[in-house]
Parts: C-alpha cells; sequence; structure tokens
C-alpha cells in the first residue's frame, strides 16, 4: 500500500506495539526481581549487624569477666596468710 510516494506500513505497528508491550513487562518482572534482591540483602545486612553486637557483646562480657577473675585472685592473694617459716624469694 503506497500513499504520498510512501509506503504505508500497517502491520509494522501493532508488532511495535506488542514488542513494546514485552520490553515493559520484561522491564516489569526485572525491576519486581530486584526488590526481591534487594529486600534479601536488606535482611542479610540485619542479620550479620545483629550478629556483630552479639560477638561485641560476648566480647565485653568476656574481659569483664577476665576483670572480676583477676579481682578474685588479687584478693585471694591479700587473703593468704604468709608462712614466717619460708624465705620471702
Amino acid at each position: 500500500m503506497w500513499r504520498n510516494g510512501r509506503r504505508v506500513i500497517v502491520a509494522g505497528w501493532g508488532r511495535a506495539r506488542l514488542a513494546y508491550a514485552a520490553l515493559v513487562a520484561e522491564n516489569d518482572a526485572l525491576r519486581e526481581d530486584l526488590r526481591c534482591v534487594r529486600q534479601q540483602r536488606d535482611d542479610a545486612v540485619a542479620t550479620l549487624r545483629q550478629l556483630q553486637a552479639a560477638v561485641l557483646e560476648r566480647h565485653h562480657a568476656d574481659l569483664h569477666l577476665r576483670t572480676l577473675q583477676r579481682e578474685r585472685d588479687i584478693v585471694r592473694a591479700q587473703a593468704v596468710e604468709r608462712d614466717p617459716i619460708l624465705p620471702l624469694h
């Protein structure tokens, strides 16, 4: 079909619309996949932060325990009566 010396492509327009619709659908699907991946990333980061907090808390508790044990050992050592017969060195 010719119009004003130019060929009118009737079927091409329908195919172009179908191709565009397919691209829009693929874009929407990719955006949804990206949203899911970002959500998984955020969940993993939150879990890692909780783990870091737990490890740090355990570290502080361990330091506190060592301090208490050292203080206990010092008190025990001070409470022991020295035998005057034994030499100091």
